[in-house]
């Protein structure tokens, strides 16, 4: 069998074109066997992960054949014939016979970093091969914002800190996770830009293709956002949140995602995938009150919660002391925007102005964030 590329298909949210970096040239895994039963299962496996695989019944004479796909898999019947290709990571061996002793004994002599056995390790193999194609490396930094009390602008910081990122270079993605919210596509300005909204993907379970999921949102000042069509309230599960934020986090960049205050299962859900939750806090005593239980409530799920405070104060009251009487760390002040009541209204989006106070807060926030990901 000389080498051959078998082309999958799929639907737009579980596969995408297995397309290298930057638009490149297709990420091919390699397979490696002769077992026309196996190689039927893969390619089968490969169409839903959005694969397009490379076939070979041994070892492949060009060594880069070999060496640079991001993933190789050896059918078991090709184990022997394997034993003298040059060691790479990234190799698994695939079987059909969970109760063989010798399995391992012929992955160890080809290098294999692992042993996958057919039909059990299927949705395993899916989710390897989808993130080979994807390039997957180190997931998107993601961060939640929640208001302490109803009013807070919760939607306005979320929406600077995500303008704030694209102009550190950096891909982005908005989640609006309120779906009585008002839309962050409206207050984006994008509320008639073609694309995708939640509704498209309230039944969404498993895995979905990262780039897929980008491609298909609206894009506004250089950022994608997912927000809610001006329809009727449509119920987004648990599942279909955690299969977008999943495919969100795995596109790389970063992701803001504005939330609500009350704490549904859905909301849950997209509490548990935070990174970072900023408690958004006015400076008055009404709104401390209300954010102890709103941080009571989300403290339980999020991994990290700190607070931002917003001016002005009522008398004796500062950031420091918010921060302190809520227990949580302190971000930041989130200055005062005179710009803010022309947002959504045909005026700029919040943070849009480079020099602006809330630009500003949003560069600094994300130069403290990503200074791991610079110095890597």
């Amino acid at each position: 069998m000389r080498g051959t590329t078998a082309r999958g298909t799929g639907e737009w949210d579980t596969a995408e074109r297995s397309t290298g970096a930057g638009g490149g040239p297709p990420v091919r895994p390699l397979l490696v066997t002769e077992d026309l039963v196996l190689l039927d299962d893969l390619l089968r496996l490969c169409a839903a992960a959005g694969a397009e695989p490379e076939v070979h019944h041994t070892v492949p004479e060009r060594r880069a054949s070999w060496t640079d796909p991001p993933l190789v898999l050896v059918g078991d019947d090709a184990a022997v014939r394997c034993r003298t290709a040059a060691r790479r990571p990234g190799v698994l061996l695939v079987g059909r016979e969970p109760d063989d002793p010798d399995v391992w004994r012929r992955a160890v002599r080809i290098g294999a970093e692992g042993v996958l056995i057919l039909p059990g390790d299927e949705g395993r193999l899916v989710d390897l091969l989808a993130d080979a194609v994807e390039g997957v490396g180190r997931q998107a930094p993601t961060v939640g914002v929640i208001g302490g009390r109803g009013g807070a602008g919760a939607s306005t910081l979320a929406c600077a800190l995500a303008l704030a990122a694209v102009r550190a270079g950096q891909r982005t993605l908005l989640v609006d996770g309120d779906p009585l919210g008002g839309g962050l596509d409206v207050l984006l300005g994008g509320e008639r830009a073609e694309g995708r909204r939640w509704p498209d993907f309230a039944a969404s379970k498993g895995r979905l293709a990262g780039a897929a999921l980008e491609e298909s949102l609206p894009e506004a000042h250089g950022l994608r956002v997912l927000s809610w069509d001006r329809g009727d309230p449509v119920l987004v599960p648990p599942e279909a949140m955690r299969s977008v934020l999943a495919a969100a986090r795995r596109r790389g960049g970063v992701v803001v995602v504005d939330l609500p205050r009350r704490i549904d299962d859905t909301v849950t859900e997209a509490l548990a995938q935070l990174d970072l939750g900023l408690l958004l806090v006015p400076g008055e005593l009404r709104a401390v009150a209300a954010a102890q239980r709103v941080a009571g409530a989300v403290g339980t799920v999020v991994r990290d919660l700190r607070a931002v405070v917003r001016g002005p104060y009522a008398p004796g009251l500062d950031e420091q002391w918010i921060a302190d009487a809520l227990r949580l760390p302190l971000v930041g002040e989130l200055p005062h925007d005179p710009g803010l009541s022309t947002a959504g209204d045909g005026g700029p989006p919040p943070g849009a102005e480079a020099r602006s106070g809330l630009a500003r807060f949003g560069a600094a926030f994300w130069d403290r964030v990503l200074t791991p990901e610079r110095a890597a």
